[in-house]
């Protein structure tokens, strides 16, 4: 089974055991689908994808958005921006997180999702950089979270039961007798993160039981703060002032009463009693959302759910809904009943204002240990995906060692072996806002990769959960992203920096995906659209530019002429095409399909941009004929067709010299990536005659093609030529077989000359200098052709040296031959008879075609490339031999050589 056929894969696979089920879901094993095993997963069914939604998703969720936020926070926001402003605050969080829920949703039911949550629904929907670059980030937040909570808890057991420093003193409890030194802060956070380990270890089964447990512990603790509103009579709260001297004072808990109500309403933003810095609706914002992260705590788990499809959607709904509903009545009733400055000077008012001030230690104990767990069995679960992925290689192949039972211990201890490490940092405050920093761009990942998958408007993206748009994704993002900046500018700017840092380094080291890329998706919906704007019938001379259909027989031969082609296409359309000689009515299938993928790779490897078209058909003139007609789309079709020059030199195998060089081994020929056919050894056995070569350049000219035909390439060394001190690249503009014709300006040489000035556009070639050959015959005047050239040159905006070569030797061969006619006698001719060859072609002699030869060879300094003119071959079929024999003749040994018939106005002088 092969990766083109995943859904299928997936299906088959899944209906052999549910052991088998975690390592054959499409996408989650190796990258070239290979799958990996532990030694005994074969032998024994694991107990993991088990997990309900209530005890997957719910619960992870509300504890983890829950945490100490709900117990600590909730009056600090109150008292600082009071009632009305923070109900705007959680319409505001809930309005962005509630965005990426809908993208969370969409993703996961459009298909079969695994192991790793956000980095599987990233990586499955951007492709592997995004995937990865997210995946990396997401597993240092989930690694930093759970830090952040083990150092959370430490805390608050310091406060409750740590020695006193100063004037301190304990919040709920006379037994204070742990010492609170660094080390011993340190010693017990390894602790409390060892149990999380244990737990962790022994799989997500009894995570689920551990966390409902903890659940019911903070429900309980929170049920009791709501009776406490109703039992507990009003009394006075001892709070420190802002001094800094330890002194006290007191504040009221009031009952329901309006007249607090109406004191807490509108905001009163004043010094935070622990930092000493000043508050404003920013900075309380931000310490309020870090109670509404922890959205994507079930979606960590979707490798342990029995249907993560199902459950993910309406367990995060759940969880969001319920926390919301929390926080609100929370907040109204601590509107309601306390006032202003119990609220700004006592974090920790729940506990002396409950019924049994214990409970809410409890509380905030258990939701804190919950979402340490939490986060290091998702930091687990998300690099066990990474690693299964081999997204960075052998570096995390130890990640991918599991239980018998399915659990990726490895993952999990290295997980927690990196917790420890951020432990040492030993306090909380130097990490809070770079974790959350970190949620938010994952969060807004999602928005983003649901977006995409939504503007690509592919036919496989079809979620079952349609409750969300391209705007609510916008909305996700744009929040995000205002959060982020929001909460601290700098770690946003340097977290984004290391995203795209990862990005960029995954792009160019990990192997080709087989996911698919979304990127290939937005780009052909864009460029349909853009296609179908660009209209035929606005072309203009002055936009125009070279778009080539190269005819290559073999690329073994072509390596130096194709890298050639791709300097003068400036910017505009490059075809490699090639004819497949066969019948398809007499084949069992298509031999041209299991090919694409060697000339893709020949593409990649040379470097170049271009576009591959095969064909196959019973005549390589049939096959030319179908690939001008069906190559290109629209207004981006092939205007000129390079061929290689038909003569009897044998081909070289360019495939192997480059292979030691510029490009990768992988190019050799024992490579079947490349499966190119061996090279022909003799002139007989070409597939094409020689009357079929021409009929094709006539082929082209008839359906309003340029051609170019490219000899002596096979030698060209590029890095060689550019080498050079002094880079030359030589036009003669003249039709040199019709010496009775003056005319240099003609469609044909003007093609010559635009081909000629685009090379030396091109960056590498820039250092090379045009030179014009003006063939001149003594007692002529020499002064007026060539002002008038220099003229055209200047109007053209083109650079180039103009020389002068006297031809009147050669010319006298070719009239000595001719008979009735004089030198003397001028004739004014159509231009499409001073582009055609001679009806009288017979009549030109070798000699005279030889002279022309010597006399381009004896210019001073080699050139680079020359460009020639190429006449019109003849109408008379009969003289298709003569008119390559004597093309064969003029060019013979002039190194790297364009012969060239342009039959389109491609120059403007006008603005």
């Amino acid at each position: 089974m092969t990766d083109r056929t995943p859904l299928l894969h997936y299906r088959l696979s899944c209906s052999i055991t549910d052991a088998d089920r975690l390592h054959h879901a499409p996408g989650t094993g190796g990258r070239d689908g290979s799958q990996v095993r532990s030694s005994g997963s074969r032998t024994q069914t694991p107990q993991a994808q088990k997990l309900s939604t209530f005890f997957g998703v719910v619960i992870p969720t509300l504890l983890s958005m829950f945490s100490v936020v709900v117990f600590l926070r909730i009056g600090f926001v109150v008292g600082q921006s009071g009632l009305y402003q923070t109900i705007g605050m959680f319409i505001v969080a809930y309005i962005i997180i509630g965005m990426t829920v809908l993208s969370v949703c969409a993703i996961s039911t459009n298909g079969a999702l695994d192991a790793g949550g956000a980095y599987y629904m990233i990586s499955r929907a951007l492709g592997p950089e995004f995937g990865g670059s997210i995946g990396i980030m997401f597993f240092l937040a989930n690694v930093c979270g759970s830090a952040l909570f083990v150092l959370g808890l430490v805390e608050s057991i310091m406060d409750t039961f740590g020695v006193p420093q100063g004037t301190e003193a304990g919040l709920g409890s006379s037994i204070q007798v742990l010492p609170r030194t660094y080390w011993w802060e340190v010693l017990y956070g390894t602790s409390i993160l060892l149990l999380c380990l244990l737990v962790c270890l022994v799989g997500a089964h009894i995570y689920a039981k551990a966390t409902f447990i903890i659940f019911l512990i903070v429900l309980l603790a929170l049920i009791t703060i709501f009776i406490s509103f109703f039992v507990v009579k009003p009394h006075k709260v001892t709070v420190p002032l802002l001094n800094g001297t330890g002194a006290t004072t007191t504040a009221n808990f009031t009952g329901f009463k309006l007249a607090t109500l109406q004191e807490n309403l509108m905001g009163d933003y004043t010094v935070d009693y622990t930092t000493g810095n000043m508050m404003s609706f920013a900075t309380v914002f931000a310490v309020m959302f870090n109670g509404c992260t922890g959205i994507m705590a079930g979606s960590n788990m979707s490798g342990d759910l029995k249907t993560p499809s199902y459950s993910i959607p309406r367990g995060t709904i759940t969880a969001v809904m319920f926390t919301y509903i929390i926080y609100n009545l929370l907040s109204v009733m601590v509107a309601c009943t306390c006032d202003r400055l119990l609220l700004q000077r006592d974090y920790s008012f729940f506990q002396d204002i409950n019924v049994w001030h214990p409970f809410v230690t409890i509380g905030v104990y258990s939701s804190t240990l919950s979402a340490a767990m939490s986060n290091l069995i998702g930091a687990s679960r998300i690099l066990y995906a990474m690693a299964r992925d081999d997204l960075f290689g052998k570096v995390l192949a130890p990640a991918k060692i599991m239980s018998r039972s399915g659990n990726p211990w490895a993952a999990v201890l290295i997980s927690w072996f990196l917790v420890q490490l951020v432990l040492f940092s030993g306090k909380l405050n130097t990490i809070a806002g770079i974790v959350a920093i970190f949620f938010m761009l994952v969060y807004a990942a999602v928005d983003l990769a649901c977006l995409a998958l939504e503007w690509a408007s592919a036919p496989n993206f079809r979620p079952t959960f349609r409750y969300f748009t391209w705007h609510t994704c916008v909305l996700g993002i744009v929040g995000c992203g205002i959060m982020m900046f929001l909460i601290n500018p700098i770690y946003a700017s340097a977290s984004i920096a290391f995203m795209l840092s990862l990005l960029v380094i995954i792009h160019y080291l990990s192997p080709t995906s087989s996911w698919g890329y979304i990127s290939q998706a937005l780009i052909f919906h864009q460029v349909r659209k853009y296609l179908l704007m660009l209209d035929v019938r606005k072309d203009h001379v002055k936009f125009w530019r070279p778009q080539v259909l190269l005819m290559v027989a073999n690329p073994r031969s072509s390596v130096e002429l194709i890298g050639f082609v791709n300097d003068i296409k400036k910017s505009g359309l490059y075809v490699l095409g090639h004819v497949e000689l066969g019948d398809l009515d007499r084949l069992p299938s298509d031999p041209l399909q299991s090919r694409y993928d060697s000339w893709l790779t020949l593409v990649d490897k040379l470097n170049i941009k271009a576009f591959v078209n095969l064909t196959l058909a019973d005549t390589i003139r049939h096959g030319a004929q179908h690939l001008l007609f069906i190559s290109g789309l629209g207004g981006m079709r092939p205007n000129t067709m390079v061929l290689g020059f038909y003569d009897d030199c044998e081909p070289q195998d360019g495939l192997g010299e480059f292979a030691g060089s510029t490009i990768d081994t992988n190019l050799l020929v024992e490579e079947p990536q490349l499966n190119f056919p061996p090279l022909r050894r003799t002139a007989g056995g070409k597939a094409l005659s020689m009357e079929d070569y021409v009929a094709v350049v006539s082929d082209s000219v008839k359906m309003l093609k340029n051609v170019a035909l490219a000899r002596y390439f096979s030698g060209f060394n590029r890095k060689e030529v550019l080498g050079r001190k002094a880079v030359y690249v030589d036009v003669w503009p003249l039709n040199l077989m019709r010496p009775d014709s003056s005319n240099y300006v003609d469609t044909c040489s003007l093609f010559l000359l635009q081909l000629a000035c685009v090379l030396t556009m091109v960056r590498s070639w820039r250092q090379a200098r045009l030179r014009l050959f003006l063939c001149v015959e003594s007692g002529r005047s020499v002064q007026g052709p060539e002002e008038k050239l220099r003229q055209l040159l200047r109007e053209l905006r083109i650079k180039a040296d103009i020389h002068t070569v006297a031809w009147d030797s050669v010319v006298a061969l070719h009239w000595h031959k001719q008979v009735g006619r004089k030198p003397e006698e001028e004739l004014e001719m159509e231009e499409d008879f001073v582009n055609s060859f001679p009806s009288n072609a017979t009549r030109i002699s070798d000699d005279y075609l030889q002279a022309i030869n010597r006399m381009i060879l004896q210019q001073a300094s080699e050139p680079a490339v020359r460009f020639l003119y190429l006449p019109r071959p003849p109408a008379d079929t009969s003289l298709y031999h003569t008119y390559l024999r004597h093309l064969d003749i003029m060019t013979r040994d002039l190194g790297p050589t364009l012969l060239i018939h342009g039959v389109t106005p491609v120059t403007s002088i006008h603005l």
